[in-house]
């Protein structure tokens, strides 16, 4: 059995949509997809987030959106990463200042809405948003030159416009490992089946004859 640690994107959770997929496209037999709500603040989330691992000893992690700075975090295992938001934390930080009024805070959970269920609740205070630059250095970091990483970007990301997610950036620290799929930041149920199911199996696959040598 392989388990992989899913860390969703900015206002996702435990209900999320891609991790969904993935259980219902993946063996149960041999594949444990864990997706788990865990908190907005950096090292609040970081904190459980290293406490999940250390209790799943997980075989992978994906990291969506935002969710990819938590997931480089993580070392020892491979990476795959799907839109990773890598502009994210700048642009946390640049609007840090309107989270000091009660009107920029309406505004960025007007900006930023989350959906019910088992969702991140977003803490759009000054404080909060600030550590995301401490967040982000640590998280490069944490990159290891003999780790696997892998990404995701739709060519309709709406979100590149913004800088929130940069393919140039992505290059910057990981090179050509990805792949532009014909698809938006939410990548669609196709390309979840197509490329990313596919390329869990390739890595898993990979790791374990590696283990085995």
């Amino acid at each position: 059995m392989k388990t992989i640690l899913y860390i969703h994107g900015m206002g996702g959770g435990g209900d999320s949509r891609i991790p969904g997929c993935l259980q219902s496209l993946l063996d149960p037999q041999k594949y444990r997809v864990v997706i788990r709500t865990y908190d907005f603040d950096p090292p609040i989330g970081r904190s459980q987030i290293e406490a999940w691992v250390r209790e799943l000893s997980p075989d992978l992690v994906i990291g969506e959106s935002l969710g990819a700075i938590q997931a480089l975090r993580v070392k020892g295992i491979p990476h795959l990463f799907v839109s990773p938001a890598l502009g994210a934390p700048a642009q946390l930080v640049k609007f840090a200042p309107l989270a000091r009024f009660a009107l920029g805070r309406w505004y960025l959970h007007h900006r930023y809405p989350v959906k019910e269920g088992d969702r991140q609740p977003l803490k759009f205070r000054y404080e909060v948003m600030m550590r995301y630059r401490e967040h982000w250095q640590a998280a490069l970091e944490a990159i290891g030159k003999d780790e696997y990483y892998f990404a995701f970007f739709g060519a309709h990301d709406h979100f590149m416009r913004s800088g929130v997610v940069q393919i140039p950036l992505w290059e910057k620290y990981f090179g050509k490992s990805y792949t532009v799929y014909d698809g938006t930041h939410f990548m669609e149920e196709e390309f979840i089946e197509t490329l990313l199911v596919p390329k869990i199996r390739e890595v898993l696959s990979f790791a374990n004859a590696a283990g085995n040598v």
